[in-house]
């Protein structure tokens, strides 16, 4: 009974990241797992959200960790994530949104890139 529990917390933690990336911004499925204290679970977060029945859920803000949309190309999730992003400002191209780079390093995450 209490793996029930745990799965079902993992589930609510996990939906309750994904309602938290803005609008116009996106996130993997990896940083979402991580932002739900469960790193290294993006396989998780993809089957919580393959199974989410909440309309009113942004999982079309969730990206493989490359940028790329996980629906094959052409098939009508492909097609409404693209529709759905490109309506909150994010470019779409070829499948793929192209994210900013994060820093490499605290030091450059403090004080910027070396000149």
């Amino acid at each position: 009974m209490a793996a029930a529990s745990s799965s079902e917390e993992s589930t609510r933690r996990i939906l309750a990241a994904v309602r938290a990336i803005p609008a116009g911004s996106v996130a993997g499925y990896g940083e979402v797992a991580r932002r739900a204290g469960l790193p290294g679970r993006a396989r998780l977060a993809a089957r919580v959200l393959a199974g989410n029945e909440d309309p009113a859920l942004p999982w079309h803000r969730v990206l493989r960790a490359d940028g790329r949309i996980a629906f094959p190309e052409g098939s009508s999730g492909y097609r409404e994530q693209c529709r759905r992003l490109r309506a909150e400002g994010v470019r779409v191209e070829a499948g793929r949104v192209q994210r900013a780079k994060g820093p490499r390093d605290l030091d450059e995450a403090v004080w910027g890139p070396e000149q």
